[in-house]
């Protein structure tokens, strides 16, 4: 089944850095917000990283863009097969237009990709990007290779580029 984002970047002139997941899950679709699978991690590392409690949506959206963070995904249209929300269920992408959208957002310094699947597509669509696309591991339910523990470590490169140490 062809798929069309079903929502707009969360992001604002005051953005610093630009998080990139692949594309919407099931239950993000749902939800009609970013990391909504509840035993997707992204959510919990950020609370712990800043020493935060981020309870709904809308505290997110608070949080996210209070610290200079924006959240879009790589992709804005696929297909995916019946099943679930697994990157590996993803074909026939079409990548959002990240150039225009950092040009739009001059404020934003680097680009992190939460997932091979993102970052790929970042590689592979948009190689001249004048601003560092940086790798970290997906937060995903589907990704169980690395533990909590180890991804939070990754994650602290957020707080670096948003100047927080």
């Amino acid at each position: 089944m062809r798929l069309e984002h079903p929502f707009d970047p969360l992001i604002d002139k005051h953005s610093k850095i630009l998080i990139l997941g692949s594309f919407p899950s099931i239950k993000s679709f749902e939800d009609a917000f970013y990391y909504a699978h509840p035993r997707n991690q992204f959510w919990p590392i950020m609370e712990r990283l800043f020493d935060v409690s981020l309870e709904d949506n809308e505290s997110k959206k608070i949080f996210a863009l209070s610290h200079g963070i924006a959240l879009y995904d790589t992709y804005g249209s696929l297909q995916r097969s019946q099943g679930n929300s697994s990157d590996s269920n993803l074909s026939d992408l079409r990548p959002n237009d990240i150039p225009a959208l950092l040009e739009q957002y001059p404020a934003i310094k680097k680009v992190f990709c939460t997932g091979k699947k993102s970052y790929d597509g970042m590689r592979k669509y948009f190689p001249d990007l004048l601003v560092p696309v940086l790798l970290l591991p997906s937060t995903s339910p589907a990704y169980a290779a690395m533990r909590f523990e180890d991804k939070l470590e990754a994650y602290r490169v957020i707080k670096t580029a948003l100047g927080h140490f």
